[in-house]
């Protein structure tokens, strides 16, 4: 062949031979060909606590459904913050998955300088489970309900203490709104998780919790600790023969926690949907719904934009509640 034919024509065999290899490599970078290996679950709290709990049964579900391995790793601390900025920084790959609670969405309203953006870092993948937050007492602790803890309050102003999975935890929250529907003082105990703290009001280091129901129902149920209400606006089917707050004398009072995946920001949409289908087929299992019911949450479900929504919706509330009740982000 002569050379100067030569260089044009391999030229034109190399674009062609590229041209083959592009979708390939697009395939790759898109995500459609995910998971190829094993997916970190990051678990902003500690071990034993609610959203570990919850994390866990959805988790050996979802292994056979991805076809790789499921590996939870707990991140405790700063009410969530610890984990969720590493799961902000990770690369948007789709293997590392955030499974939180809506902390998620109260943090911006405490913390001033996060290392991370809650609207813009992450992608929304899945709404999996939501629940009350359960409002319990050390065993010794002499009200009985609501309306004698409200009494008691009114009459020591700033001597009750309650304890809760941290800052920003849907617990504070609810603590919070009791204090500005009551017009009581009581003193905010921040602990790293809701097992801790759990551990704590058991051991009558602090008298009172707000929690998820999933940390402290089977200490209700075995007599370690008393249970006065739940925070959401109808009765949980795990314990329905506690009241809601709203039954319990105080107005206007909501806090409806949830249990929810996301993924950076910019994580290929295939490798999104491919998680959120997995999460909605394991949501559709009655024995796993059986399982969440048994924890004290309700399985939820939906499509990634449904929990965009919310978080935006949430977004706004929290900050809204956190000026009336006066709470200045540190």
């Amino acid at each position: 062949m002569r050379d100067d034919l030569f260089v044009p024509w391999l030229r034109a065999a190399l674009l062609a031979a590229a041209a083959l290899a592009a979708p390939s490599v697009t395939l790759a970078q898109n995500g459609s060909d995910y998971p190829t290996k094993p997916i970190r679950l990051v678990v902003p709290y500690p071990a034993g606590g609610g959203t570990d709990v919850i994390a866990r049964i959805v988790q050996e579900r979802l292994q056979p459904l991805l076809g790789q391995p499921v590996l939870i790793d707990n991140r405790g601390g700063a009410a969530g913050s610890i984990g969720t900025e590493l799961v902000a920084k990770s690369a948007p790959d789709g293997y590392t998955v955030l499974f939180t609670l809506s902390s998620h969405t109260i943090n911006p309203a405490i913390y001033a300088k996060l290392a991370f953006d809650t609207a813009k870092d992450f992608a929304p993948v899945a709404m999996v489970a939501s629940l009350p937050q359960i409002l319990v007492a050390h065993t010794q602790f002499a009200p009985n309900s609501v309306a004698d803890l409200v009494a008691l309050a009114k009459t020591r102003p700033g001597a009750v203490s309650f304890a809760s999975a941290g800052n920003g935890s849907p617990g504070h929250f609810a603590g919070e709104l009791l204090k500005l529907r009551t017009g009581t003082q009581m003193t905010h105990i921040p602990y790293r998780g809701g097992a801790p703290a759990v551990t704590d009001v058991i051991g009558g280091q602090v008298p009172l919790l707000w929690v998820s129901i999933p940390a402290a129902m089977q200490f209700v149920k075995a007599g370690k600790l008393k249970a006065l209400a739940v925070s959401t606006a109808r009765r949980s089917a795990a314990l329905p023969d506690l009241p809601t707050m709203q039954e319990a004398g105080i107005a206007d009072f909501n806090v409806d926690s949830w249990y929810a995946t996301f993924v950076p920001a910019k994580t290929p949409q295939p490798a999104i949907d491919k998680l959120n289908r997995a999460i909605n087929a394991v949501l559709r299992q009655p024995d796993l719904r059986d399982k969440l019911l048994a924890q004290g949450s309700e399985g939820v479900g939906g499509t990634p934009e449904q929990l965009g929504q919310i978080v935006s919706a949430e977004l706004v509330r929290w900050q809204q509640l956190a000026r009336q009740a006066n709470l200045h982000p540190d």
